[in-house]
C-alpha cells in the first residue's frame, strides 16, 4: 500500500479541469519535491470541505473559543491558483477520514483508494489500497474549505424552478411535469 503522507504539505487544494457539467475533480497535495493527485467526485469534495468545517468548528466549541482554531479562513492562507501540472491521477478516492490531532493542533486527512469489488472473487487481502496522508493546521484547513466551497458552487447555474443544474440541453424538470426544455424555454412556461 503506497501511503502519500504529507506532514504538513506546503499545498493542499482541491481544483476541477474542464467546463461545468462535465469537470473532473482532484485533491492535490504537494511537498518536498513530491506531488500527489488524487482524483475524486464532485460530491466528494462538498462532503470533505462541509465535514472539515463540521469538524473545526466542534474543537472550537470544546476548546472555547482558543486561538488554535479560527473562526474563518486567515486571509494569508487564500490559494486560488490553478492545480499544478502536470496533472497525473495516482489514484481515485474511494473513502476519506477525518480526525483531529489535538497534539499537534492538527487536521489529519486521509483519501483511500476506491477498491474495485469483483463479484466473482473476494478482495486480495494482500492488496492493500494507496492513501493519501495530509496533515494541516487549522488555518489551512479553513482555507481548503473555503476554495473547495467556491469550487463546488462553481458549477452550472440551478434551475430556477427546481434547484437542478442547467446544462446547454436541458434538463428534466420535476416542476414541469417531466417536460425536457432547453434552459431558455424554462423561463416561458416550458410549453
Amino acid at each position: 500500500m503506497p501511503v502519500f503522507d504529507y506532514d504538513p504539505p506546503e499545498r493542499f487544494v482541491a481544483g476541477a479541469v474542464g467546463q461545468p457539467g462535465s469537470r473532473a475533480f482532484f485533491l492535490q497535495a504537494r511537498g518536498q519535491g513530491r506531488l500527489t493527485t488524487v482524483g475524486l467526485e464532485k460530491f466528494q469534495v462538498a462532503a470533505l470541505a462541509d465535514r472539515l468545517d463540521d469538524l473545526l468548528d466542534e474543537v472550537l466549541r470544546r476548546s472555547g473559543g482558543a486561538p488554535q482554531v479560527p473562526a474563518a479562513a486567515p486571509a494569508g492562507l487564500t490559494d486560488n491558483g490553478p492545480l499544478d501540472v502536470p496533472i497525473s491521477e495516482d489514484f481515485k478516492v474511494g473513502t476519506m477520514t477525518l480526525a483531529w490531532d489535538d497534539d499537534a493542533a492538527q487536521v489529519v486527512i486521509e483519501a483511500q483508494e476506491v477498491v474495485a469489488e469483483d463479484e466473482e472473487f473476494e478482495p486480495s487481502p494482500l492488496i492493500e489500497p494507496a492513501v493519501l496522508r495530509v496533515h494541516i493546521s487549522a488555518g489551512a484547513a479553513r482555507a481548503f474549505t473555503k476554495r473547495a466551497t467556491a469550487l463546488v458552487a462553481a458549477g452550472r447555474p440551478p434551475c430556477p424552478l427546481c434547484g437542478q443544474p442547467l446544462d446547454a440541453e436541458g434538463h428534466i424538470c420535476v416542476r414541469l411535469n417531466g417536460y425536457r426544455g432547453s434552459s431558455a424555454s424554462l423561463g416561458e412556461g416550458g410549453e
